[in-house]
């Protein structure tokens, strides 16, 4: 039997290799460390309930300061007195200007042609003139009349003075015997009846003066009238001519030369340059927050004015609501009429709040949600909003300084409770 060499062989224990140990240990060192770091952001993905781009999505910061409630709108420049002229009474116009030109105030502008008018102006004015001279016969008749009633009663004074002188002569002689007392009676009687026509006379000399002072009074009270009645045609054959009643330019002619007009037709346009005001329209949803008086901003190539809200409709229209910005102290230099600038009416303000810059989120989430931006994750958050202005909302409550919000439209969230930010 053959023995075989395993009795002589020797276990060798295995090399180990140091330099393979350390680089396995350091690798899973390093691979821990990795889950370690990504563990969090990996469960924020994880339980999100959405993700989003952040490079479309807009952010903004919430801060404190001094929110100033505003409207900016387009405005027009427009007078503040721009008469239109209209015709008094029917007839063909002669034009004495034309579209642009510069008048005074007082400056006879257009001439209504209207015979029938003037017409009526001669024919008032002979009736005026046939009336004074009515009046003035009448003041001779009467003059006539009161000296023929003093005349009469002079005439029975001189009779009573005749009857008492002959009633004292034949008392005289019935005392002496030489008439009959049958006389002296009879001159009594003549006196007395003498009385009785003086009396009577006087009371028809007051009766009289009375009767033609009350119709010289007719008389004058209808000359008065027809004076009246001519003063008036006359200021109506006056206003004939169209008068400018500012100083300015001349606006728009609404008629022709030498054209048929009716009575109130409107001829043209006067413009006062020197009061100009701009016409805004003001949307509807600002219209319970104006008021005469608010503060306004005027923009034009040159600057900003500052200006405040002189009128404001009380009509709403397309919803929208008219109303007109004074300018203050200064104002643009060669403002034409309609000219657009740019307007800016400041509300109200509110200093001290939280606010943030306004965007679409605003009207997302109807004022009452906002997406948190916390690292990599927004998170849906209950807010109140209080006031807004062009460019900022005031956070009531909700949100706190510093904190960072999506200002975005948030429509792709779908209403998602946390959102993942790629």
């Amino acid at each position: 039997m053959i023995r075989d060499t395993s009795a002589t062989d020797v276990r060798l224990a295995p090399k180990v290799d140091r330099r393979k140990r350390v680089i396995w240990i350091g690798a899973a060192v390093v691979a821990v460390g990795i889950v370690l770091a990504v563990a969090p952001t990996v469960a924020h993905l994880l339980s999100a309930d959405s993700s989003a781009s952040a490079a479309r999505l807009r952010f903004a910061e919430v801060k404190r300061g001094t929110l100033t409630r505003d409207v900016s709108v387009q405005g027009k420049v427009v007078a503040a007195v721009a008469p239109t002229l209209y015709a008094r009474s029917a007839g063909f116009v002669d034009l004495d200007i034309h579209a642009g030109d510069k008048v005074k105030k007082g400056d006879v502008l257009a001439v209504v042609d209207s015979p029938e008018l003037t017409n009526k102006e001669k024919q008032e004015q002979a009736t005026l003139d046939s009336l004074k001279l009515d009046v003035e016969r009448a003041e001779i008749d009467h003059r006539k009349l009161q000296l023929a009633s003093q005349k009469t009663l002079d005439q029975a004074r001189i009779d009573r003075q005749t009857a008492a002188r002959e009633v004292e002569r034949t008392t005289k002689a019935f005392t002496a015997g030489a008439l009959p007392e049958l006389d002296v009676l009879r001159a009594k009687d003549a006196l007395a009846k003498a009385d009785i026509t003086v009396t009577n006379a006087e009371k028809d000399t007051v009766l009289e003066r009375d009767s033609l002072a009350f119709e010289s009074k007719t008389k004058r009270l209808a000359l008065d009238r027809q004076k009246l009645l001519v003063e008036d045609i006359s200021r109506q054959v006056d206003e004939l001519k169209v008068r400018s009643p500012v100083d300015g330019q001349v606006g728009q002619l609404l008629v022709q030369q030498r054209a048929n007009v009716a009575a109130n037709a409107p001829l043209l346009t006067v413009i006062d340059l020197s009061a100009l005001e701009i016409e805004v329209q003001i949307p509807e949803v600002f219209a319970h927050d104006l008021t005469i008086g608010m503060p306004a901003e005027v923009r034009d190539n040159n600057g900003t004015y500052a200006g405040e809200v002189s009128a404001v409709s009380p009509e709403v229209v397309n919803s929208q609501v008219t109303g007109r910005v004074r300018f203050g102290d200064k104002k643009p230099v060669g403002l034409r009429q309609n000219q657009q600038l740019t307007t800016r009416i400041l509300i109200d303000e509110h200093p001290n709040v939280l606010m943030v810059d306004r965007g679409p989120f605003v009207d997302t989430g109807a004022g009452r949600v906002a997406y948190v931006v916390h690292g990599d994750v927004a998170e849906r958050t209950p807010i109140q909003v209080g006031a807004t202005s062009l460019n900022a909302v005031e956070i009531v409550s909700g949100l706190k300084e510093g904190d960072r919000i999506v200002i975005s439209g948030t429509d792709e969230f779908k209403g998602a409770q946390r959102v993942a930010l790629n």
